[in-house]
């Protein structure tokens, strides 16, 4: 990952953690019921998730109390607008944002010399099985303070009160009392500590629940999406919900998607994109191997392109230029059909989410079919991070030069 690291495009923006914000990362820990971190430094996003305390732990979910109970920490106002690395569902960096508008002012004078819990309550405590993802409705987002600082501040306003009646301005032990209430966590009378809990309405959504699911609504029936096969199998067998249930890799998704007007496509325009350009190359890029010049310099050179096009066997020159080769046929008749042409794959790469949808959902139909056809690699890096890094492991070096020169144009 170090080039990715020098090019600011592997987790960039984490926020570093050190000295007494570890204690009250921990302290946070202890309220939501997790084991503390023994590290000394680590970084965390704007959910305040850490990478470094996930491979600690080697639990990349460990803020969640099972699938149906994530959490998030706040320990800085420095968290908000911070990405979130690690989404659990697809609207989490958006709840993050309603978070800090709500409170904004509040979390910067909390996070002075405390820190807050957070809990996404769904109002289901555990999932047993698939479609339950669909009791989605209303997210109660919750907050707590470490140390129970607003009942503390409950307490000192009390011994201020006893105080002031009669002569208790004489006693020395409540003189005392008050003394070290302020001594161990400051002057509270004139805080507001008051984080009323708050509202997030979903509509459709990703989540990584049970292996990955999509949840389509608004559209004329829900539409469930399973990335994982497991859980697909057992979602089939319900016959309660009125729901249309697809498994990432049938064909007939995509069918349907274009049906209801979710996606669509134009290959005489995708065709003159960098979409399309992009795609393309990663195309001929894992037809190569044993090259004589590095896979960044036939992506980029248009002669070593058509060179390597050329030395590769016929049914790889045909995939990869499967789009061209169905437009110029289409131009002397219309008795060829895509599929016979065009590579599945590389077809449903090149649809877009239909126009008419909001732009939270087509961001979400972005990932969708990134998901479905990961062929753009500026689209996977936008819209599915982990599944990027997971990829780019295995890429060539060379090849990995050409990657990040793509997505750094693009940023």
């Amino acid at each position: 990952m170090n080039k990715l690291k020098q090019a600011n495009l592997y987790r960039s923006e984490l926020l570093p953690v050190s000295g007494k914000l570890v204690e009250r990362y921990n302290k946070c820990l202890d309220t939501l019921g997790f084991n503390r971190t023994k590290l000394k430094t680590f970084s965390i996003d704007g959910i305040g998730w850490s990478p470094e305390i996930a491979e600690e732990k080697e639990d990349l979910d460990y803020l969640n109390h099972g699938e149906a109970n994530p959490h998030g920490i706040i320990i800085s106002p420095l968290q908000k607008g911070k990405p979130v690395y690690l989404p659990y569902h697809s609207f989490d960096r958006d709840m993050m944002k309603h978070v800090f508008r709500t409170h904004g002012t509040k979390i910067n004078d909390i996070t002075r010399d405390s820190a807050i819990c957070i809990d996404f309550d769904q109002g289901i405590d555990v999932f047993y099985e698939p479609l339950d993802v669909l009791k989605y409705d209303e997210i109660n987002v919750r907050f707590r303070l470490i140390d129970d600082l607003n009942k503390i501040q409950e307490q000192q306003l009390q011994l201020v009160e006893k105080f002031k009646r009669d002569h208790n301005f004489i006693d020395e032990s409540l003189q005392t009392e008050l003394l070290k209430s302020a001594k161990t966590y400051g002057d509270l009378r004139n805080r507001d500590l008051d984080l009323h809990p708050i509202g997030y309405a979903t509509d459709s959504f990703f989540t990584r629940s049970f292996g990955g699911i999509y949840v389509l609504r608004d559209f004329i029936k829900p539409i469930i999406i399973f990335e994982d096969k497991d859980a697909y199998k057992e979602a089939i067998k319900d016959t309660v919900h009125d729901v249309l249930i697809y498994h990432i890799a049938q064909k007939e998704l995509v069918i349907k998607l274009r049906e209801h007007l979710i996606i669509g496509y134009n290959l005489e325009t995708a065709v003159n994109t960098d979409k399309y350009d992009r795609i393309k190359k990663n195309e001929l890029a894992f037809c190569l191997k044993n090259t004589k010049h590095p896979i960044r310099d036939i992506l980029e050179d248009k002669v070593l392109f058509k060179s390597y096009l050329n030395k590769i066997n016929i049914d790889d020159r045909k995939r990869v230029m499967s789009v061209e080769l169905y437009l110029e046929k289409l131009e002397k008749s219309n008795a060829y059909k895509i599929e016979d042409i065009v590579d599945e794959k590389l077809f449903f790469a090149l649809h877009q989410p239909h126009s008419s949808l909001s732009a939270s959902h087509r961001d979400l139909i972005h990932k969708l079919l990134v998901n479905i056809a990961p062929k753009d690699v500026l689209f996977l890096y936008w819209y599915d991070k982990e599944q990027f890094y997971k990829n780019y492991d295995a890429w060539d070096d060379s090849f990995k030069d050409w990657v990040i020169e793509t997505i750094s144009k693009n940023i």
